[in-house]
């Protein structure tokens, strides 16, 4: 069987082994407060433009998501995502179990605008009873969405001068960043999100890691303190350097841009071969996430020889379905399963 799930299920990227195991017999101070992680937060700060960013490590994305809304926001301060977005919908709860209420707002495609934001946000400023409802303070989006489709920069810029005028912070979720910033249907880079967000993160478990996000912080209103609200979380990993290592491997010479540039290049093999038998995408995505409509006999022969995603039902006798490549997906892989796309 041959996995097209998900984009986190092979260890992590040779190189990084390479240097875990080159490193494995040395020692070195605890809690991220290494060289190998001031040497990667050295390397990030190199796409930023922006040398006053902080940035930390974090063990996974979830972990990430609700310790940089929870340090944000006031306890009647609440959230704006897109219904789709992973802390609404994939995080059992994280964000409200740390008492903040999320504004769920329609999002077909995966992606908020900047109109609905302002007109959520419109409604706080326009109560007559303010003390009585929680006050959007934050908005969070996901870069790719969760369907794998792409804000451009504009749409960035639009969203940014809003939040602006409402006085609201603007979070990126960045676990499968590489694969936004390698579609060629990308505009934005790491410097552009550096200044136009908040705080953003680059996400290291689905892009080439053992585990890993490195969280960005570009507004110093977020930095004050921040470590004391990962600690609380359990967020600081005594053996900080394994972070600090992976990131500084995976930014050095670009590995990062290079494995997951190649994951959205094989998607889009995928993509064509679905749109030349016909069989049509729910949603035009140019990253590494392929969402299709099969029919359920299509779908059943393909799932002899491959672990893909069941999304949601269509209809009695068609399914959504997601096929997701990775750093880690080989070409052999690809051909197979066009071979078997092409013979349905």
């Amino acid at each position: 069987m041959i996995r097209f799930n998900n984009d986190y299920h092979h260890g992590a990227h040779p190189q990084i082994l390479e240097a875990l195991t080159n490193t494995n017999t040395e020692n070195y101070c605890g809690y991220g407060l290494d060289p190998w992680c001031e040497k990667a937060v050295a390397e990030i700060k190199k796409y930023l433009d922006c040398p006053n960013a902080a940035v930390h490590f974090f063990v996974g994305a979830t972990q990430a998501n609700f310790t940089i809304i929870s340090a944000a926001l006031r306890p009647y301060q609440s959230v704006i995502s897109a219904q789709s977005g992973h802390i609404n919908v994939h995080e059992t709860g994280a964000v409200e179990h740390c008492g903040h209420k999320i504004h769920a707002l329609p999002s077909p495609d995966g992606k908020l605008n900047a109109a609905q934001i302002a007109a959520e946000a419109e409604l706080y400023r326009t109560s007559g009873v303010q003390e009585h409802i929680t006050k959007p303070k934050l908005v969070y989006l996901s870069y790719p969405t969760e369907y794998g489709t792409l804000y451009s920069k504009q749409e960035l810029e639009d969203i940014s001068t809003v939040c602006k005028e409402y006085d609201l912070y603007l979070f990126v979720d960045g676990a499968r960043l590489g694969y936004g910033l390698g579609s060629p249907q990308c505009d934005l880079t790491l410097s552009d999100l550096a200044r136009l967000t908040d705080a953003f993160y680059c996400g290291g478990t689905k892009c080439g890691a053992l585990f890993g996000e490195a969280a960005v912080l570009t507004n110093p209103a977020l930095q004050t303190d921040f470590r004391s609200y990962m600690k609380q979380n359990g967020a600081i990993l005594a053996k900080g350097w394994l972070l600090g290592l992976q990131f500084y491997t995976l930014f050095k010479d670009g590995l990062y841009f290079d494995i997951t540039r190649q994951a959205d290049l094989y998607a889009l093999q995928i993509k064509q071969a679905f749109t030349e038998k016909d069989i049509p995408a729910f949603i035009e995505s140019f990253t590494n996430q392929q969402f299709v409509v099969l029919e359920n006999q299509q779908a059943e022969k393909l799932a002899q020889h491959y672990i893909f995603e069941f999304d949601h039902q269509i209809d009695d006798t068609h399914s959504c379905v997601r096929f997701c490549t990775s750093w880690s997906t080989k070409q052999q892989e690809i051909d197979a399963l066009l071979a078997d796309i092409r013979a349905l």
